[in-house]
């Protein structure tokens, strides 16, 4: 099943974790809880304030806001309003009971009504995210808005839906849903994680928290997600015509797109591409600090450490 934190036990050439064994999703910060206008209703988020640049951050399939909470107060320390939303179905946001509902150009139109709702309330760039499945969703707002964004970041997303060992594990999740619902998801979840090495060192109320998050989420949702995931058509170069300026981010051992994949992205996009070291699916709680290094070198100019075209952050020395 692909989750934030990788979508299958570590391989045998794994990267030793930056931030194993650290609260991830439980990370404390000082960002507000806040409700965001969707399109068909509220959406639950995370809010540090301010009025000056924002950055709108988009989590993946069985995500949620909390996937960006340690990147929350570092963003916010430099100067920029960092948002972080559950989409529709997710967590804490409500979604109808509808799978088709859930297609990612349905779900683009939450992050539109959310981007314009920020750019009313500040004055300076808006910046979106979107991690894995949430890449998708927040390509297909740019396309429909491009000029709603100033930029995208594309962080551990692909061109177009997931392939290989994942797709064999979504086809398990209708049945799970079907016999035991969402409780039976997180259960199974549970049983796959335990086989991880490195989910075996991250604290049993983070694993805890992130199990929550599978049983509180709609059903509906996660059928309609898991399809729009491994349907997803290559719209690359519709992105590229936009010339809307875009990064591609991803960890060095990303085991849902693979990291060949999203660089050959990048270079069809003429983007800029960032490899984060020490990472695997979900950097923002793999090696948060690089993961802010490498944004911030985007978003604001700061320069990221071992800068250049292709780039990879966080490495040992």
């Amino acid at each position: 099943m692909v989750s934030p934190g990788g979508s299958a036990p570590a391989p045998s050439d794994d990267p030793d974790i930056a931030a194993a064994g650290a609260p991830g999703q439980l990370t404390g910060h000082a960002a507000t809880r806040v409700t965001l206008p969707g399109a068909e209703g509220e959406l639950a988020g995370l809010d540090t304030g301010g009025a000056g640049p924002t950055a709108l951050l988009v989590p993946g399939f069985t995500g949620s806001k909390e996937d960006f909470a340690p990147l929350l107060d570092p963003l916010a320390g430099a100067g920029l309003r960092a948002v972080a939303v559950d989409q529709r179905g997710q967590h804490e946001s409500a979604g109808p009971e509808d799978e088709t509902r859930y297609s990612v150009d349905e779900l683009a139109t939450d992050l539109v009504a959310v981007g314009q709702a920020l750019r009313a309330q500040g004055s300076g760039p808006l910046h979106l995210l979107g991690h894995s499945f949430g890449g998708l969703v927040a390509r297909a707002a740019v396309l429909a808005e491009p000029g709603l964004f100033d930029t995208l970041t594309l962080l551990d997303s692909g061109p177009a839906e997931i392939t290989g060992s994942s797709t064999e594990l979504i086809a398990h999740l209708a049945p799970l849903l079907d016999v035991g619902g969402t409780d039976l998801l997180a259960s199974t979840l549970g049983e796959l994680w335990a086989t991880d090495p490195v989910r075996a060192v991250t604290p049993a109320e983070t694993t805890a928290f992130r199990l929550e998050v599978v049983r509180r989420s709609s059903a509906a949702g996660l059928r309609g997600m898991s399809q729009a995931l491994v349907t997803e058509p290559d719209r690359v170069a519709e992105l590229a015509a936009t010339g809307v300026p875009v990064l591609v981010a991803h960890g060095v051992a990303d085991d849902a797109w693979t990291p060949a994949a999203q660089a050959d992205m990048a270079a069809r996009l003429g983007a800029r591409h960032a490899v984060i070291a020490r990472a695997r699916h979900s950097p923002a709680v793999e090696n948060p600090d690089s993961t802010v290094d490498v944004l911030l070198s985007f978003w604001t100019g700061t320069p990221a450490p071992a800068q250049h075209d292709e780039q990879t952050v966080g490495a040992q020395s």
